[in-house]
C-alpha cells in the first residue's frame, strides 16, 4: 500500500511544486483569497472535480467524494490565507501580506491529495466519503475588517472554518483532519482557544499645543490601557494558558491634535472557554480602568474567536500509523504538547473527533520574516502521502476504523447549532462608561 500511495502522488509531483509556488508568489489574507481560491478551483476542476460547492459571497470551497460503498465522511482541509509581515522579503509590496504560516504548502497538498485519488484503484477498498475542502481565514487577524464584513452581514464568524460550520458546507461530516507545515513531523494533544478583541478609546480633540487642557486624550487612555493589562498578568494561572497581546491600529489623525480615537486589537487566549471568559473579563476591567482615569470612554467589541483544540486520541494514533505506513523515513514525535496557539481547528474539535499533526519541511520562524520553505517535498510531496495514508487506514475494512473513532468520541457539543449558540453567547459590545451630570459614572465591564 506504501507504494501504490506514493506512486498515486509522486505522479503529481510537478503540479503539487508548481503551486506551493504559485500560492507563495500571490499571498492573500482572509477572506480576501480571490486568486488563491480561484487558482485552487480551477486546478481541481482540471483534476476532473466538476461538482465543487464554491463558498457564497466568500472564497473557498469543497467537493464530496463518494466511495459508492456506505460509511462515514472525512474532510481533509487545506488554509488559503497568509499573514502579514512587512519585513518578509518575500511580502507584497503594498499588503505586506505573506505566507510564513506555511498554508501555501498546506493547499499544495490538498491538491496533491485530490490529484492522488483520482487516480485508477486507489479508493478500491474504501468505504464511505471524503470532503476535501479549500478553507479560507484561519489567521485571525485584520479584526477591523472582519468586524464590518460582519456588519454588512457577508460573514458571521471571523474564522473560515467557524463560517463554513455555520453555511452547512460541512453537515454531514463525521470526522476531520488537517496537516500543519512546520519544522519536522509531529502530533501532540492540541492548542488553546481566543477571544478577539476590538477597543476604541474616545476622548475630545483639541489643539495639542494652543489647548492641550480642553481636550481628552485617547491615546494616553490607550497606553495607560495596555499597562493595566500588563500589571495584571501574574493573576492569570499557568493552567489556563492565557495569553493577551494587543495592537495598536490607529493612534490618532495628526501630531498638533490631542487624540480623539485610538483603536486597539487583541486576543484573549486561554486553554478553556472558562478561563478565556474569566480572563477577558480582568482585561476588560483593566482597559475600562484607564478610560476612566482620564476621563474618556471606551467601546469594546468582543467577539467568538476560536475554539479550544483537542486532537483526539484515536486519531492521533491514526495519523502515527498512517506515517508509518506511508512516510516511515520521517522520525515522528508524539507527545502531549498543548501550543499556545489558536486556530479554529479547535471549533471543529467541539463537535467531532479531530487531528491537526504537522509535517515537516520550513524553516526560520513562523510569523516572522525569516519563515521559508525550505524542503517543499518533505511539506508538500510527502505531506499528501501522509494524508492519503490516513485516508485509507480510516476507511479500509468497511471503514472500520473511523466508525470506531466516531462512536468512541465524546462531544463537547452534541451538533454544530449547540456549540455555534453558545459561542454566539460570547458577543458583547457596546461603550462601558456612562458619564453623568453630576460627576459620576457608570461602569460595565
Amino acid at each position: 500500500m506504501k507504494e501504490i500511495i506514493g506512486n498515486a502522488v509522486e505522479k503529481y509531483r510537478e503540479l503539487i511544486l508548481e503551486a506551493e509556488r504559485f500560492i507563495w508568489k500571490h499571498p492573500e489574507t482572509g477572506f480576501r483569497e480571490t486568486v488563491t481560491s480561484g487558482y485552487m478551483e480551477e486546478k481541481f476542476r482540471e483534476l476532473g472535480y466538476n461538482n465543487l460547492v464554491l463558498a457564497d459571497g466568500i472564497t473557498g470551497f469543497y467537493t464530496v467524494i463518494d466511495t459508492g460503498r456506505p460509511g462515514p465522511e472525512v474532510l481533509v482541509l487545506g488554509e488559503l490565507d497568509s499573514i502579514i509581515c512587512p519585513g518578509h522579503p518575500d511580502a507584497d509590496p503594498v499588503t505586506g501580506a505573506v505566507h510564513s504560516c506555511g498554508h501555501n504548502a498546506q493547499c499544495a497538498a490538498l491538491l496533491g491529495v485530490a490529484a492522488a485519488l483520482k487516480e485508477p484503484g486507489i479508493l478500491d477498498g474504501m468505504s464511505g466519503r471524503i470532503r476535501l475542502c479549500a478553507v479560507p481565514a484561519e489567521e485571525l487577524l485584520e479584526i477591523e475588517f472582519r468586524t464590518q464584513l460582519k456588519a454588512d452581514g457577508k460573514i458571521r464568524y471571523f474564522g473560515g472554518k467557524t463560517e463554513f460550520m455555520h453555511r452547512g458546507y460541512f453537515d454531514g461530516v463525521d470526522l476531520a483532519f488537517m496537516v500543519h507545515t512546520s519544522g519536522s513531523y509531529s502530533i501532540g494533544r492540541g492548542s488553546i482557544g481566543c477571544m478577539s478583541k476590538k477597543i476604541i478609546y474616545k476622548g475630545k480633540a483639541a489643539h495639542a499645543g494652543g489647548s492641550p487642557w480642553s481636550g481628552r486624550n485617547a491615546l494616553y487612555a490607550a497606553t495607560c490601557g495596555i499597562n493595566a493589562v500588563n500589571a495584571i498578568r501574574e493573576t492569570f494561572a499557568e493552567p489556563d494558558i492565557i495569553r493577551v497581546h494587543p495592537i495598536i491600529t490607529h493612534g490618532g489623525d495628526m501630531v498638533n491634535a490631542i487624540p480623539a480615537t485610538v483603536t486597539l486589537e487583541s486576543y484573549v487566549r486561554g486553554s478553556s472557554f472558562e478561563a478565556i471568559k474569566k480572563a477577558n473579563q480582568k482585561v476588560n476591567r483593566a482597559l475600562t480602568g484607564a478610560a476612566l482615569s482620564l476621563g474618556t470612554n471606551i467601546e469594546i467589541i468582543d467577539a467568538p474567536g476560536y475554539g479550544p483544540h483537542r486532537n483526539d486520541t484515536g486519531m492521533m494514533k491514526l495519523a502515527e500509523d498512517a506515517a508509518k505506513l506511508a512516510i516511515p523515513d520521517y522520525p515522528m514525535n508524539v507527545n502531549e504538547h498543548v501550543g499556545s496557539g489558536s486556530t479554529d481547528m479547535g471549533d471543529l474539535s467541539a463537535v467531532m473527533p479531530i487531528v491537526h499533526p504537522y509535517c515537516g519541511g520550513c524553516k526560520g520562524t513562523g510569523h516572522g520574516s525569516d519563515y521559508e520553505i525550505a524542503d517543499p517535498v518533505a511539506a508538500c510531496v510527502d505531506c499528501a502521502k501522509w494524508q492519503v495514508g490516513m485516508l485509507y487506514l480510516l476507511l479500509k475494512d468497511g471503514a472500520e476504523r473511523a466508525k470506531t473513532i466516531v462512536e468512541e468520541f465524546k462531544p463537547a457539543y452534541p451538533s454544530f447549532r449547540e456549540y455555534l449558540d453558545y459561542i454566539d453567547g460570547l458577543n458583547c459590545e457596546g461603550d462601558r462608561i456612562e458619564y453623568r451630570d453630576d460627576g459620576t459614572a457608570v461602569v460595565k465591564c
